[in-house]
């Protein structure tokens, strides 16, 4: 029945998310998720909001929530925006702050819902290649560009780029918007978020998916110039007025009020990361750095969907790309320490 459709939807490549399994027994390492829970006291403040109000619309402008993160950051509230999930509060960005007559950049290894968006809205792109060693090379994104876009850490290298390496990039194009996506940056890197102030191009994201442990929630957010957040507030309000609802809008304010059980989970999380890295390194994998709540790793011997296919055999799933450049990887999430030893005996005697 696509006589109905509008003309451009055929030709969109729509994303797909990793594989969400219905079978219980399965220790999934495909979409890093949180291995640890959200914080308590954010699961309390959601239950007793789960009372007869939810009759009543949420807060439009979620004033809680925006004044937590405002604090937790030491910004402004009218430098914060709030979305359902970070992909919304991208596709905001991309449509309101990235359509324009050069080409918009991001890494040619990245996060696979950019070249989604600029199919969705039309957006000329370029993907810069990462160097050798997958890294983003700062000098490389010097050049003629309607916006720039990247994970930081990237995503699925995990590879982090250093707050100087962002600053370059941010003053080699001081007339476009720079968005640093940082979905990952609890577990190891140092957000950009305390450049907002010198940079007015600069525009930050993150989510209360990974480290917040609230992936259920959809909550995702941005920090940057009150210019910049207007933008996305007039399109937020010309397209859904309410996005955050009532459990989100308390729940995420506690998770961001609770730091010390935040502190405590990224800490366990970077430890077990360490561990499945000297594991798989004693089993030959090449496994580059990770600053992210997951490795990126390949075997010289051994063919990656090959591997993919034994882990899931054992009951262990990890995701595999099919891209060209690192279709030789494997994608793993970090987990309890009982799931990463399964992913380890999985593996068996290579």
């Amino acid at each position: 029945m696509s006589k109905f459709w509008s003309p451009f939807v055929k030709n969109l490549v729509p994303y797909v998310p990793g594989e969400q399994p219905k079978l219980a027994k399965l220790v999934k390492l495909n979409t890093n998720e949180n291995p640890y829970g959200p914080s308590p006291k954010a699961l309390a403040a959601m239950q007793a909001e789960l009372n007869d109000n939810l009759r009543l619309y949420p807060d439009p402008n979620s004033d809680l929530l925006k004044n937590a993160v405002a604090n937790y950051y030491g910004v402004q509230s009218n430098q914060v925006f709030l979305g359902n999930g970070s992909d919304e509060v991208l596709a905001h960005i991309f449509h309101g702050l990235l359509q324009h007559d050069q080409p918009l950049l991001f890494p040619d290894i990245s996060y696979s819902f950019y070249p989604v968006y600029c199919g969705l809205y039309g957006i000329q792109f370029d993907a810069v290649p990462l160097d050798e060693q997958f890294q983003i090379n700062p000098a490389d994104y010097a050049k003629p560009n309607g916006g720039i876009i990247f994970p930081n850490p990237n995503a699925p290298t995990g590879c982090l780029l250093a707050l100087e390496a962002v600053e370059q990039i941010l003053k080699a194009s001081p007339d476009s918007v720079v968005v640093v996506d940082e979905a990952y940056i609890d577990f190891g890197g140092e957000t950009a978020i305390s450049l907002v102030d010198r940079y007015p191009n600069l525009l930050v994201t993150q989510t209360l998916s990974k480290s917040r442990s609230l992936a259920g929630l959809r909550v995702g957010l941005a920090v940057g110039h009150p210019d910049l957040i207007e933008a996305l507030e007039r399109i937020k309000n010309s397209f859904n007025s309410y996005p955050i609802d009532r459990m989100a809008n308390v729940g995420g304010a506690v998770a961001f009020e609770d730091r010390e059980y935040f502190d405590k989970t990224c800490q366990l999380v970077i430890e077990h990361r360490e561990w499945v890295i000297e594991q798989l390194q004693a089993k030959g994998f090449e496994v580059l750095p990770s600053a992210a709540n997951f490795i990126f790793a390949r075997h010289p011997k051994h063919d990656a969907a090959g591997l993919a296919a034994k882990l899931r055999e054992q009951g262990v799933i990890v995701r595999h790309f099919k891209q060209e450049r690192i279709a030789q990887f494997l994608r793993i999430s970090i987990g309890t320490p009982e799931q990463n030893q399964a992913l380890i005996d999985g593996l068996g005697d290579l």
